[in-house]
């Protein structure tokens, strides 16, 4: 198929703001958003060059959205920058993962509705985010056997001597070594991603419109439901 030059620069425009902003509104760029809106053929060459840039293109009610594909370590992020990022440093897999799963109980907290929106709250308190990730890791080690973690791939008991072996530090220096300074990187990150607004005076979590799209519209669709759903029952105690 062949197109004729304005489609093309077009296509080239949106695209390279996706690439700068990683996404694109009305409000952004009005011209921008109702061509690709309005024209089919457009959305087309726009997706095509997602796919030639590991990453896939996608509309969210009223925002488009340039989302990395999951290997993609240029756009998005490899396993070593992430534990560099978010651990303390000579971190273990161990907490990697931890740190992992605690994004995952974030998402739990706030996404574990049913109706037109999977979201239950409004915000959360860092100081109660804090207990549920302790309450959550000892539930998964109680019910879960080594052989279980082996079979299901999440080892709980790892996670937890890793979350038990950072320090308690109400000091506010919020070093890595320390459950809260643990967690202040890992939010920070997250609101740098533009996931989450992180309220630090008032210590506690809100989440954005992109999150709230991205789990109702991406993550917690049919395609999606019932890995998602596997992995919630488990942290729930309701799983096999």
């Amino acid at each position: 198929m062949s197109y004729e030059m304005d489609m093309i620069r077009n296509s080239q425009d949106i695209f390279y703001h996706l690439l700068k902003y990683h996404e694109l509104s009305q409000t952004d760029d009005e011209r921008l958003f109702t061509l690709y809106v309005e024209n089919e053929e457009l959305q087309a060459l726009v997706k095509s060059q997602g796919e030639a840039a590991d990453c896939h293109v996608e509309r969210y009610a009223d925002v488009i959205y340039l989302i990395p594909d999951e290997d993609n370590t240029f756009l998005g992020f490899s396993k070593t920058a992430l534990k560099t990022t978010l651990c303390r440093s000579q971190a273990t897999d161990r907490d990697y993962y931890l740190s992992q799963f605690v994004i995952l109980v974030i998402l739990l907290e706030f996404y574990d509705g049913q109706g037109s929106s999977s979201k239950t709250r409004d915000f959360l308190r860092v100081g109660d985010l804090l207990n549920s990730i302790s309450i959550r890791l000892r539930e998964g080690v109680d019910r879960m056997t080594p052989e279980d973690e082996e079979r299901e791939g999440i080892a709980f008991s790892d996670m937890q001597a890793a979350f038990e072996a950072l320090k308690s530090d109400d000091s506010g220096r919020r070093q890595k070594t320390t459950k809260e300074g643990f967690l202040y990187n890992i939010l920070l990150f997250l609101q740098k991603q533009g996931l989450i607004d992180y309220l630090e005076r008032e210590e506690r979590i809100q989440t954005t419109r992109k999150l709230d799209h991205f789990m109702d519209w991406n993550l917690l669709n049919e395609k999606n439901y019932c890995r998602v759903t596997s992995i919630l029952d488990r942290l729930h105690g309701q799983g096999e």
